[in-house]
């Protein structure tokens, strides 16, 4: 295997853990979370995302690694800057979650103040929406793109 082919395999793999990771988050143990009442539900999601960030930030700098590799290699279509682009919106948000809204909603777990750790998970919630919809439109970018743009 060649060392384009293995960077994209990494590119790729990295991609599903986290996009796949937000989307089962929102779609699947959001929902079942709900029945939980918030001093279940709360602490459920804190040590859910204390699993899962280590997982994201290794995908995040494997997607940027691999993905300036990439883009070293040769010309750019325009899908390639859209995903480059919308990756960098995405490894904002996160940033963002991980510092900002996560960090209050372990402290308000810690502190049983579910209120405010209500109010933490809401944000959590909003922006992992919105990543994840930034991540579906990258993928389907970076799977149609060379089809579809110039």
């Amino acid at each position: 295997m060649s060392i384009n082919a293995l960077t994209l395999v990494i590119h790729v793999l990295a991609v599903v853990i986290w996009v796949g990771g937000m989307f089962f988050a929102y779609m699947a143990l959001r929902p079942a979370a709900l029945t939980l009442e918030p001093g279940e539900r709360l602490p459920l999601w804190s040590r859910s995302f204390a699993r899962f960030f280590p997982w994201v930030w290794a995908a995040v700098t494997l997607i940027l690694a691999t993905g300036l590799w990439m883009m070293a290699q040769g010309k750019l279509g325009l899908y390639v800057h859209i995903m480059f682009g919308l990756g960098l919106v995405m490894m904002a948000i996160f940033a963002h979650v991980f510092f900002a809204p996560y960090r209050r909603l372990k402290a308000a777990v810690a502190a049983e103040d579910w209120p405010e750790g209500g109010k933490r998970l809401a944000q959590i919630r909003q922006l992992v929406g919105i990543n994840t919809l930034i991540g579906v439109i990258v993928i389907a970018t970076g799977a149609g793109g060379r089809y579809l743009l110039p």
